[in-house]
């Protein structure tokens, strides 16, 4: 496993319930500020039933992910965040500011 790799994981580890982050965030956070595509490509290859919350990744308008697996990412996507409180604006975006994870706010 890359450093980046695993930087991604722990990062996405990190993100609290009920919070979402951008891909573009993620890679920063990671240490490869223009590596979104980097985050997408880690996140779409974890294996179904993996317990890292990458649900909690959104692109950085506050869409769902376009994740091939799990087979139907997109509604569990979503499911998964409003179970969780998060609220998506008539467009299917996150866009409540209270929605977004900012580690160094939180």
């Amino acid at each position: 496993m890359s450093r980046f790799q695993d930087a991604v994981l722990r990062t996405v580890a990190r993100i609290p319930e009920g919070k979402v982050t951008s891909y573009g965030a993620v890679a920063a956070m990671a240490g490869q500020p223009r590596a979104a595509r980097g985050v997408g490509w880690i996140l779409n290859r974890l294996k179904p039933g993996t317990d890292l919350p990458w649900w909690r990744v959104v692109n950085r308008e506050g869409g769902l992910s376009t994740l091939k697996l799990p087979t139907g990412a997109g509604p569990l996507q979503r499911a998964r965040l409003e179970q969780e409180g998060v609220r998506f604006d008539s467009e299917g975006r996150v866009s409540e500011d209270r929605f977004w994870w900012r580690p160094d706010r939180d």
